[in-house]
């Protein structure tokens, strides 16, 4: 049993910036010749989130109006203040999907259905520099 961690490092826009990592987390499952396992995925930060979806314009657009329609980036939070920030809508976006992924290695391929892709969301209201951490885990060639 092989255990890996890497990390990936994204600069993202913020504001809802939706960033497709699935070749890259592809890329370390394959240098790291995992054949059958698990990578978990965890990005640091209460602003950020994973999750899937198929990345494709018409959808990221659909993303984003369906955050702003559920929770308002020109609406004032409690969060902000405490903290003058105006970053309440960031961490409740981030804490709707969550920091973290769990995907299936078979055969040295991620299960992910045809049309999905693994995708980072960074919610803050500035750009930021991200960390993914990935932990790769499983029966090696």
């Amino acid at each position: 049993m092989k255990i890996h961690t890497e990390k990936l490092v994204e600069k993202t826009r913020g504001f809802c910036d939706i960033i497709d990592i699935t070749a890259k987390v592809q890329e370390q499952v394959k240098k790291e010749k995992v054949q059958k396992g698990l990578v978990t995925l965890f990005v640091s930060g209460s602003t950020a989130a994973l999750t899937t979806l198929e990345y494709e314009p018409g959808l990221v657009e659909d993303m984003k109006e369906l955050l702003e329609r559920l929770i308002p980036a020109n609406k004032k939070y409690h969060h902000d203040d405490r903290w003058g920030d105006d970053n309440g809508f960031s961490h409740l976006r981030a804490s709707l999907f969550g920091p973290s992924l769990q995907i299936p290695i078979e055969s040295g391929r991620l299960l992910l259905g045809t049309w999905q892709q693994i995708v980072l969301l960074d919610f803050d209201n500035r750009p930021r520099t991200r960390e993914v951490a990935l932990q790769i885990m499983g029966e090696t060639e």
